[in-house]
């Protein structure tokens, strides 16, 4: 690990009880720990206790500890599964509880779900995050039927493809981390 590493907040967007979100989480968060140049940190929804309706005083001393992460991050992944053809509703909750956090860094993306993989979740997160001056990373890890596809374990039981999959977008989530990083070291970002 560099002086120089992006810290990267992996954010597990799901907190129903039975998820799948923590096994693709631990399984993404092994790439992005083998990635050179990154340092993740994880913020798991499922750990936090999130309230339906955010808002009230109370609410900053739950969110507090994964606001810091936000703070300190570079960049984010989120890991979000497919609920009726869209993100869930803690997430939404999650990321609306936060503006100057995302401004000007990279988000990307790791979905599941069924036969979409969890694409269109994605595709209703990217203007969320246009709208917070965050830049979304156009290549994104999508998991189909993902259920049986880990062991006990929750290592991925074909990992060519996923783990190319994350590659690809880790190194653009890296590329982008730096040249927004370096900007705002630059010139400072106001929205």
């Amino acid at each position: 690990m560099t002086e120089n590493a992006l810290r990267v907040a992996i954010i597990i967007g799901s907190n129903r009880n039975g998820r799948f979100a923590p096994t693709v989480g631990r399984w993404f968060a092994e790439r992005a720990e083998r990635h050179k140049g990154l340092r993740p940190d994880i913020v798991d929804l499922g750990e936090l206790e999130l309230p339906a309706i955010l808002g009230r005083p109370q609410d900053g001393e739950v969110l507090a500890k994964a606001t810091e992460a936000l703070e300190r991050s570079d960049a984010f992944v989120i890991i979000t599964p497919e609920y009726n053809h869209s993100f869930p509703g803690s997430l939404k909750n999650f990321i609306d509880a936060h503006f100057t956090q995302w401004q000007a860094k990279p988000v990307a993306f790791v979905s599941y779900g069924g036969m979409a993989g969890g694409q269109r979740a994605v595709e209703h997160l990217r203007p969320v995050f246009a709208e917070l001056h965050a830049v979304t990373i156009r290549d994104t890890v999508s998991l189909h039927n993902p259920w049986g596809q880990f062991d006990d374990e929750g290592r991925h039981l074909d990992p060519e493809a996923p783990d190319a999959a994350a590659k690809t977008m880790l190194d653009q989530l890296a590329w982008w981390g730096h040249a927004l990083r370096d900007a705002r070291a630059v010139r400072p970002y106001s929205a």
